[in-house]
């Protein structure tokens, strides 16, 4: 039986989620996780997407950063607080579809926080994203496979509030737990002080960008959600109260099977 094909509301915020099919690695290594990337910034428009010339264009930009010794990365610097001449702030001429507020590349999969801005933004983006990348990965690991790569049906949730805001952000954002606490959802963290540094440090995805550490800061647009998390502050909060908050319910859940054992 046919699906319906879904419809996006302008203005609103959906959790996206693209895995690939079967569950196979969909970044086997650091360049493809930078092509991910590269890709959720770069099909973030309705014109046709021209990779080599926009990898020069960056490659050019990034060179003359190195020269002038600017470390700012792709971003859109204000050249006049971090006193950046304007020939070396990255100029964003893409008419964007969609605004990325959140975003995490995992081994499997993606996540990603959207805001739709035009109609058929939500899957014009996550088709061009789907399709360049699929085809690079392909390319790249001499893969013949014909059909899908990702799943046939990205998961897409509509997020209708502030609160339910602040919980994706923060599922979104602790889902790199896994690949060193693998089941910690369940069971919770031995070391939630090691856990919080490592989310911190995690390249993939953009809460370093929310706690003020350029990452890939161009990627996403993060005042809306800096007002609602309540700032920096409110983002650590919410992401190490979580952290914590599942070592509690472990430490609860064994002192309730300890003293069962002894009764």
């Amino acid at each position: 039986m046919p699906r319906w094909p879904r419809q996006f509301v302008n203005g609103k915020i959906y959790h996206l989620v693209l895995r690939r099919i079967g569950n196979e690695l969909l970044f086997g290594d650091v360049d493809d996780y930078y092509r991910g990337i590269f890709y959720i910034y770069e099909c973030n428009t309705t014109k046709p997407i021209k990779i080599r010339e926009r990898r020069k264009a960056r490659a050019k930009f990034k060179e003359a950063l190195k020269k002038n010794k600017v470390d700012t990365g792709l971003t859109r610097v204000n050249s006049k607080e971090k006193k950046v001449p304007e020939a070396l702030v990255w100029k964003d001429s893409r008419d964007q579809i969609v605004e990325v507020l959140a975003f995490c590349l995992m081994p499997n999969h993606i996540h990603l926080l959207v805001r739709q801005l035009e109609d058929g933004g939500i899957s014009k983006f996550v088709q061009k994203i789907a399709s360049g990348y699929a085809a690079y990965f392909k390319n790249k690991y001499e893969i013949k496979l014909r059909g899908h790569f990702f799943q046939d049906r990205f998961n897409a949730v509509h997020i209708k509030t502030d609160d339910q805001l602040r919980v994706v952000f923060t599922y979104i954002h602790t889902n790199p737990v896994e690949l060193i606490e693998p089941g910690w959802k369940e069971k919770g963290v031995e070391n939630p002080k090691k856990i919080i540094k490592f989310l911190e440090g995690y390249k993939w995805s953009s809460y370093p960008d929310y706690l003020d550490k350029d990452n890939f800061p161009s990627v996403t647009e993060r005042k809306f959600l800096l007002e609602v998390m309540d700032k920096e502050k409110g983002c650590r909060q919410w992401v190490e109260s979580w952290i914590m908050y599942k070592k509690k319910i472990r430490e609860i859940m064994k002192k309730f099977t300890s003293s069962s054992l002894n009764e």
